[in-house]
């Protein structure tokens, strides 16, 4: 049956459009989420657990530049001092499961964004289609940025600051494997979000609900909602929080420029759009 024009379309007829649409987003990510469950090993043994391990990446550099600098060497180890466990009979099963779907829809993530923009762009016109090429890559983009800036900057200093934590020799840490899943997977979804700044700025500037000179009376308190969060999903030291708060900045930054462009543009479209034919 072909499909209703959206003038002729109903609430009823929106509703049912938008749970096929929901229902192909399910389908993407759980799809994605069993190729995620078949590559168990991958998954966990490489990109789980590779930031509890004294050989990841992102804990060499830090060695290396800290060494270079004369600084504290606090990257520098040979194993980080505690032991991940499973405390429930079912607790791999359901981590595994979890794992899978959060790493499904990570990975189906544009595809998400494809079937939302399905449902929304009827509703705009011609031009706003056209202004918005690019939406979906632009996005993604910036969300896997943030996905990569949370696994290997985020989770890195997390772990290494929360596991080596004691407050007495006798006490060891073993770290249940649902608070470590937790960590990361909150860590690289929480990036994924932030990352999407520009795009949210665009979408509140477009609609009217921000404006430049909105985002720049309040960036001193954004400066201090940033340093707050930074200091929330990461470890309680001054260099984490500024390795975490320079790139949210640098986004807020932007998405200042972006509503400015997005501001021109539209006064330029009403100036247009005044001047008397001939």
């Amino acid at each position: 049956m072909a499909k209703k024009n959206i003038n002729e379309m109903s609430f009823l007829d929106h509703l049912e459009d938008l749970r096929w649409h929901l229902i192909r987003i399910v389908v993407g990510v759980m799809v994605c989420a069993t190729g995620a469950f078949l590559a168990k090993s991958f998954i966990f043994d490489f990109l789980i657990f590779g930031p509890s391990k004294a050989n990841f990446v992102t804990y060499e550099v830090l060695c290396n530049l800290a060494t270079r600098l004369g600084l504290s060497e606090s990257f520098c180890f040979e194993e980080l001092p505690f032991e991940i466990q499973s405390r429930k009979l079912s607790g791999q099963f359901s981590a595994h499961i979890w794992t899978s779907i959060t790493a499904g829809f990570v990975i189906s993530f544009p595809y998400v964004l494809y079937e939302l923009w399905r449902f929304i762009s009827p509703a705009l016109h011609d031009n706003e289609r056209k202004h918005s090429r690019g939406f979906i890559f632009i996005a993604s983009f910036l969300f896997f940025v943030g996905v990569l800036f949370g696994y290997y900057i985020i989770c890195p200093l997390s772990i290494n600051f929360l596991g080596s934590y004691q407050v007495s020799q006798q006490v060891h840490n073993d770290i249940d494997l649902s608070d470590y899943i937790g960590l990361i997977r909150a860590s690289v979804i929480a990036s994924g979000l932030i990352f999407e700044l520009p795009i949210i700025i665009y979408i509140l500037t477009r609609i009217g609900l921000v404006t430049p000179e909105f985002l720049k009376k309040y960036r001193k308190y954004a400066l201090v909602l940033v340093l707050v969060l930074s200091a929330i999903i990461t470890p309680p030291d001054i260099t984490s929080q500024i390795v975490v708060a320079v790139p949210i900045l640098i986004l807020y930054e932007v998405s200042i420029y972006i509503s400015k462009i997005v501001v021109r543009n539209q006064k330029r479209k009403e100036k247009r759009n005044n001047i008397p034919k001939a």
